[in-house]
């Protein structure tokens, strides 16, 4: 007669391979539904990317078709630190009272005309216009402020 302890043993193992087999065919079907369903997520984000990509070329086109009509419509404006030093002496102010008419301090008109800064968009504007300006108009728009 066998081993009563063997046959146990033998059995146990036996049922233990059958559950383990039974969970691990579950965990298969899963792991290849899961990698599936990455896969369609990856070619769905592959194709947002592309479209992205394309929207954004678009954009950047549109963009650049306004900035070219912007500038067609409105003049572009230049800087010469040696002009603006000239028309100041011109108008036989000083730094600070040109720049009162700019709207900037007079130490910005000085780095200006040194060549250490440049006046951003708004203040070539301001400038057009001061340019325009002859000396007894510059002088009522200071006496004003």
């Amino acid at each position: 007669m066998p081993n009563i302890a063997s046959i146990l043993k033998a059995e146990i193992s036996r049922v233990a391979r059958k559950e383990v087999r039974t969970e691990i065919e579950t965990l298969k079907r899963a792991s290849v539904g899961h990698r599936s369903s990455i896969a369609e997520l990856r070619r769905q984000m592959s194709a947002l990317e592309k479209e992205l990509r394309r929207v954004a070329k678009g954009a950047a086109r549109s963009v650049a078709a306004a900035d070219t009509e912007s500038d067609e419509t409105s003049t572009k404006r230049r800087f010469s630190a040696s002009r603006l030093a000239s028309h100041r002496s011109k108008l036989g102010l000083s730094a600070a009272n040109y720049g009162q008419l700019i709207g900037v301090s007079g130490q910005t008109i000085y780095h200006w005309e040194q060549g250490k800064a440049r006046p951003r968009a708004a203040q070539l504007e301001s400038l057009a216009t001061v340019r325009s300006l002859s000396a007894r108009e510059a002088a009522q728009r200071l006496s004003a402020n």
